[in-house]
């Protein structure tokens, strides 16, 4: 058995991020401020989505509970591929809504920061197939372990968590311009 603390994934996230900006900032012999401020934002927003998508939302004395990885119990994959079929399996309505909200709320933030810091991302279904690709790294990162369950409801909820974000970047250009 192996266990990932909150602590230590979330500095090993901050490590690879910081080093990848190091990298980029060397490479093109400058730092743009705005542009890396923008970044912080979406390291922020992916520093929530990895304590809430790999992390127990109940909390131990206090403290988030570790990710554990048991290789005996990794197989069978806890693997769901049919839509909809598990969406409102869940003890209270609390928990269905919890679940639903969380998925796409958890997104909109990359819906909205993905088109201003990738021009690239400019058009609705770009931002969306960015935010479904991040979703599905996600969802194949927490295939081994026992205790996550890879699911695509989660994968639409999160696509459409990002949908909505753009939605609301598109929203404000238009206002602005």
């Amino acid at each position: 058995m192996f266990e990932i603390s909150f602590f230590s994934a979330e500095l090993t996230f901050t490590a690879v991020w910081m080093l990848v900006r190091i990298c980029i900032w060397t490479r093109q012999k400058r730092i743009d401020w705005k542009r890396e401020a923008v970044l912080a934002l979406m390291y922020f927003n992916l520093a929530v989505i990895i304590r809430f998508v790999f992390f127990p939302r109940e909390l131990a004395d206090g403290h988030v509970q570790p990710l554990v990885f048991e290789a005996a119990s990794s197989f069978p994959l806890r693997l769901n591929l049919v839509p909809l079929v598990h969406l409102l399996e869940y003890d209270s309505t609390r928990d269905i809504i919890w679940n639903v909200a969380g998925n796409s709320v958890m997104f909109i933030p990359s819906g909205i920061l993905l088109p201003i810091v990738y021009r690239q991302l400019d058009r609705f279904w770009k931002a969306a197939a960015a935010g479904a690709f991040i979703s599905l790294c996600i969802e194949i990162l927490q295939l081994p372990f026992p205790s996550r369950a890879s699911d695509i409801d989660d994968l639409i909820l999160n696509t459409l968590g990002a949908a909505v974000g753009y939605g609301i970047y598109a929203a404000c250009k238009r206002l602005k311009h």
